[in-house]
């Protein structure tokens, strides 16, 4: 059972080397167009590091395309001061379904969950994996309370049950279960499952909670 395990996480880790280094070199004329857009609809930077808990604690830099307007805590301490309803979703969910902080091409970018390609970054500097659980922020520990150290017992993913089951659609105790799910029954075919339903995601978004 050992040798299985340590043969899989070999295999997992040469896998994400290898598929992110291919989408990272194949892609990059796709990526600098999309560099070049977010530069031309709105100022700032092109993208946007967010300090995340990796495996065992340890932090990291989570690299996205900008998608949002460089005022946006600004906007953000605005609406949780004006709309007690906005408020009290972002407070819920970290997220605001109909978010102005976001730019125009930020909007399909989230859709289409192209703003994460950068990640494959992360990936290459093995702090995180292209499947695993969500990626979370500080303020989001309390809110896994006893399923905090299973989760982070694994890096994080790019892409997971999280992402392929409805995303932000989903409530936050439905994301911690799932995170939890993966970490219980990790395997090759689960991993194969879930960068099949990725696929499925991204060619087909409609209403994947992807905001």
């Amino acid at each position: 059972k050992y040798s299985k395990k340590f043969f899989y996480k070999i295999t997992k880790t040469f896998f994400d080397l290898l598929f992110s280094s291919i989408i990272l070199i194949a892609g990059l004329p796709i990526f600098l167009i999309i560099a070049s857009l977010i530069k031309l609809s709105s100022r700032g930077p092109i993208f946007y590091l967010q300090e995340r808990i990796g495996k065992n604690k340890k932090t990291f830099n989570c690299i996205k395309f900008r998608t949002m307007h460089p005022e946006a805590e600004d906007i953000l301490e605005n609406l949780k001061t004006n709309n007690e309803k906005l408020r009290k979703e972002f407070e819920e969910t970290h997220k605001l379904k109909n978010d102005p902080r976001i730019t125009n091409i930020g909007k399909f970018l989230r859709k289409t969950s192209l703003d994460e390609i950068p990640q494959f970054l992360n990936v290459i500097k093995m702090e995180m994996s292209i499947i695993g659980p969500r990626p979370i922020v500080k303020n989001e520990i309390q809110k896994y309370g006893e399923s905090y150290n299973k989760v982070i017992s694994l890096k994080p993913g790019i892409t997971g049950l999280w992402q392929v089951s409805g995303r932000n659609n989903l409530s936050y105790k439905r994301r911690v279960n799932l995170d939890c799910l993966y970490v219980d029954n990790i395997s090759p075919l689960l991993d194969l499952r879930i960068i099949i339903r990725t696929f499925g995601v991204i060619f087909f978004p409609n209403d994947r909670g992807a905001y």
